[in-house]
């Protein structure tokens, strides 16, 4: 049998002193040379850790939870969905209400802290349009209000998607009755009777009847939208969840198609749909009886929506996107299937090329890369859309004859790899819509290609359009980069290798830059203020400008997935 004593012997145990640091009496224990000080510090140790670690849990679940989400009340079978956030982790609350107190309109008419209840400043400005004046927020909505609510089509096996309403409770009891309340708060005589709603846990199910109502809460209880496996998937690629999100199932794809079908299948011939709309019953046109051809809608001559269209909807596979308050930004993500992006022209990772070598004082700036035979794969598609009243091929030759260039080739040639289009720092609004020629304007195309070949396009183009464009359409080169604009010292500027992609507000508002096909950045404080400016001498607007720092607006594809962010900060 092992022994924990040391080899000389066991040790007297040692005991906690109290009061002015005399020992306590050993009674008829013999004192030895031994210590149990170390048992309850080891112990003591534990129990901090443990108040540590739990602590430790506790926050980081205030500041970067999230919590349950509605789509745990919802079915697989929703084909829509959008939810918010009443109250935020603790990092979005604290970064949003830093962010919005910026701007006096908000400071001034709402006013919050991280500490507010954003449900009951809801609540307040709901009641002062006259809605549910006679509630009390105190007493009928914050003892059963939840966080988080939703609402979303569900396809209940109709011909129409259900609308549905979820809302977190804390208690199911007062849920009812403050819901009863709120039926029933527009003053009508007797209260409003219609809805019904369903509480189920934690969640209030709200539809426009009690029996859909139940149906939704009983075939969420089988297999709920939080389980399935696409909206896993979509939400998943867009990342945490934000204030408020947005999540549209494969299924949305072929109901919209049939939304747009049956659309376009009640106007016929030449009609258009809005001289057309007496013909729809509800509304009224004072051209539905001047307008022959409205007699022609619901026809066998009506056009039929176009295939691309039709095909693109039937195949889509779902998509997702988030609001979020994220490291100083407000951010919007979305991520959907790539599918379609791959038949558009920015299938490339060269959008910010271009852009990257920008003057670092670049007020606005517009990427795109090019990939193989863009031009073509767009005119092919905007054919398609003509619902067979032209080809691609007699829509290319018209492009061609009223351009006076030799398409798709000259398209192609002078878009380049990459290009951009810039706006100097010291640009100036008024200066912009006075200009006749823009030669006092800060703009240009920057083209990342082959520079004769490039000047060959531009000749024709000048040919073209006349006298005016030798100014308008004027270039510099350097290496493979041209730059076109009106204003030649700006192209000066523009041609020399900037370092716009180095610089702190490009890096913090563009996402993944170096994967983007397309991408728009722009910098609120470059220049002389030129955004307040916008403001044309209104004082207020200029002062809800002021803090704007910086947009930037990125898309990129990533295997399957097609990926866009919009960032937009303040200083």
């Amino acid at each position: 049998m092992s022994s924990n004593y040391p080899p000389d012997g066991p040790q007297r145990p040692e005991y906690l002193e109290q009061g002015g640091g005399s020992p306590l009496a050993p009674a008829a224990h013999p004192r030895s040379g031994g210590s149990r000080k170390k048992p309850a510090l080891i112990a003591s140790g534990a129990i901090a850790a443990l108040l540590l670690v739990g602590g430790g849990i506790w926050a980081a679940t205030w500041y970067f939870g999230t919590g349950a989400q509605p789509a745990e009340a919802l079915p697989d079978s929703t084909i829509a969905y959008l939810s918010i956030d009443l109250d935020p982790s603790g990092a979005q609350k604290i970064e949003a209400v830093k962010m919005l107190n910026k701007f006096p309109a908000f400071r001034d008419q709402i006013g919050m802290n991280a500490e507010d209840d954003i449900r009951e400043k809801l609540f307040d400005e709901i009641k002062k349009t006259g809605s549910c004046a006679s509630l009390s927020y105190a007493d009928d909505i914050e003892p059963w209000l939840g966080d988080r609510a939703a609402l979303a089509a569900v396809d209940t096996g109709k011909d129409q998607p259900a609308p549905v309403v979820v809302v977190q409770v804390k208690d199911a009891d007062k849920a009812d009755a403050g819901l009863a309340k709120l039926r029933g708060c527009d003053g009508q005589a007797g209260g409003d009777t219609s809805g019904g709603w369903v509480i189920d846990g934690d969640w209030a199910v709200i539809a426009e009847t009690q029996d859909v109502a139940q149906g939704v809460a009983d075939d969420a209880a089988k297999a709920s939208l939080s389980d399935d496996a696409d909206y896993q998937k979509w939400t998943g690629e867009v990342g945490d969840a934000g204030v408020i999100n947005m999540y549209a199932a494969p299924a949305a794809g072929a109901y919209l198609g049939k939304e747009l079908a049956d659309f376009t299948g009640a106007f016929g011939g030449s009609g258009s749909a809005s001289s057309c709309l007496a013909a729809v019953p509800g509304t009224a046109s004072p051209y539905s009886q001047a307008d022959p051809s409205c007699q022609d809608m619901g026809s066998e001559s009506a056009a039929p929506m176009p295939s691309e269209m039709s095909d693109a909807l039937k195949d889509f596979k779902g998509m997702a996107a988030t609001v979020r308050f994220n490291d100083g930004a407000l951010e919007l993500e979305l991520a959907g299937d790539a599918g379609a992006a791959r038949q558009g022209m920015s299938v490339t990772d060269r959008g910010g090329d271009v852009v990257a070598t920008l003057p670092q004082d670049t007020a606005v700036a517009i990427g795109v890369g090019f990939g193989d035979g863009w031009f073509t794969k767009m005119v092919d598609r905007m054919a398609s859309y003509s619902g067979g009243q032209t080809s691609a091929a007699d829509l290319m030759s018209e492009l061609s004859n009223s351009s006076g260039l030799d398409l798709p080739g000259d398209a192609e040639t002078l878009a380049g790899d990459s290009l951009a289009v810039s706006l100097g720092s010291n640009f100036d609004p008024e200066t912009f819509f006075n200009s006749s020629d823009g030669s006092d304007v800060p703009v240009a195309a920057k083209v990342k290609g082959d520079p004769a070949a490039i000047d060959d396009v531009l000749q024709k183009l000048r040919r073209q359009l006349g006298t005016q464009a030798s100014t308008t359409l004027g270039s510099n080169s350097s290496g493979d980069m041209v730059a076109i604009g009106p204003n030649a010292d700006y192209r000066s500027q523009v041609l020399e290798n900037g370092t716009l992609g180095d610089s702190a507000v490009y890096n913090d508002v563009v996402r993944e830059a170096d994967k983007a096909g397309a991408l728009v950045y722009v910098n609120f404080q470059a220049g002389d203020g030129w955004l307040t400016k916008l403001a044309g001498g209104d004082q207020k607007t200029a002062d809800n400008l002021k803090p704007l720092e910086g947009l930037g607006i990125s898309a990129w594809n990533d295997g399957d997935t097609s990926h866009a962010v919009l960032r937009l900060t303040t200083n």
